[in-house]
Order: structure tokens, then sequence, then C-alpha cells
């Protein structure tokens, strides 16, 4: 795993807390995590692994910035932030950033290259500015930062990352029969209902250009 002087700083500063407030929901540090974007209403959800196997919600972070609106990015220099399933490993997570910390979610992925989607560096960062990317303060991107870097140092590969325009349930969903982006929207639905129903973040893999979920 990639450290540095100002990620050791950070995670020695939350570590204590953070520990406190797992153990206060039967979840502890080091445990595998999954975290869930929305744009609407602006939150970023940490997930944890329970003795069950399954995910309990942790925390809901609210997001400082991101850039343009509800839909997927699809250019280079669009100012819009991804939408879809990505997942961060350790070559991702950046100790070095010059927004006090970050990870990259992978945007394009094989889905978004499918779709001849452009840009790069999308990241989950600190420092509250942004350009395509999801910012955060820097306290709370400290805590995000050492809840996925103690998951991967127990063993976990890679932690998915979710991210949505808003909560895809089926009365908010309906309010955008019209919008270019609707099936688009619908397809994911599909990953964010397994999830609900099973507390298991799906796979997600693409077939003719459409994500398929399982386990």
């Amino acid at each position: 795993m990639p450290t540095s002087g100002r990620s050791e700083r950070a995670i020695e500063s939350v570590t204590d807390k953070l520990s406190k407030a797992l153990t206060a929901k039967g979840l502890q540090l080091g445990s595998s995590i999954f975290i869930r974007i929305f744009k609407d209403p602006g939150v970023l959800e940490v997930w944890v692994e329970d003795d069950k196997n399954t995910f309990t919600l942790f925390r809901n972070y609210p997001i400082c910035y991101f850039s343009g609106n509800v839909g997927p990015k699809t250019n280079e220099g669009d100012n819009q932030s991804p939408e879809g399933f990505y997942f961060v490993n350790p070559q991702r997570m950046n100790p070095w950033s010059k927004f006090h910390l970050s990870f990259n979610l992978g945007y394009p992925n094989v889905y978004d290259r499918k779709h001849g989607r452009t840009g790069s560096a999308l990241m989950v960062h600190g420092n509250c500015v942004s350009i395509g990317c999801f910012a955060m303060t820097d306290p709370f991107m400290s805590e995000i930062y050492t809840l996925a870097d103690a998951a991967l140092r127990a063993g976990q590969p890679f932690f998915r990352v979710h991210a949505f325009p808003f909560r895809l349930e089926s009365e908010i969903l309906s309010k955008y029969r019209t919008n270019e982006w609707y099936y688009f929207w619908l397809n994911l639905k599909e990953g964010y209902d397994y999830f609900v129903e099973h507390k298991i973040p799906p796979n997600a893999s693409v077939e003719d250009q459409r994500y398929v979920f399982g386990e």
C-alpha cells in the first residue's frame, strides 16, 4: 500500500475515533468496505462488512462539492462527475494528492469505454474543490481514506464504489421518464436493487453494452 507522511498523520488522527464508532455498531476497522455515492442529495455512504458477511451502513458523509448535474460523465472536459460501477485497488489510492488525500475511481471503466466515454483522473478527494470529481472536506476525507486503507491492508483486494444520480427507487426514477438518461438509469437500478435486496454489492460486468450483475 502506498503511504506518505500526510496519510500517516491523517490516519493516526482519526483511528481511535473511528475504531470506537465502529465498535459501537458491532463493526471493526479493517473489515471490508463498500461505498455508494448519490449526487442528489449529495452524500457518500460508507458501508462496512459485518459478522454476517453482509454490509452495514456505517456513516453518511456529505459531499462538499461535485461538478455538473445528474447524468454520467461522457467526455473529457465536460465537467461532469461519473455515474456507474467502479472499484478501487491499492494502486488507485493516492496519499500524495494535492487535494489532501484521494483515490481514483477508475473511470472510464469497461462500460464507459464501450460507449466511447473519455476522461481521466476522476477521484474522491479532499480540499472541497472539484472539476468532475467528488470532493469532501479534509476531515471527512481523512476518515474515508482511513477506512479504505485499513480494509485494503487487511486483505480486501479492492472496494467497490457505486455512483448514482439519486436514490434509484421506482417512485423517484419515474419522475425522470423523459430524461435522456432514463434507460441508462434503469440499468443502474438493477445493480442498486441487488444491493438493497442482498446487502452485498454485486459484481458488475458488461454484456451487449449493458451492465449485468451477479455475485
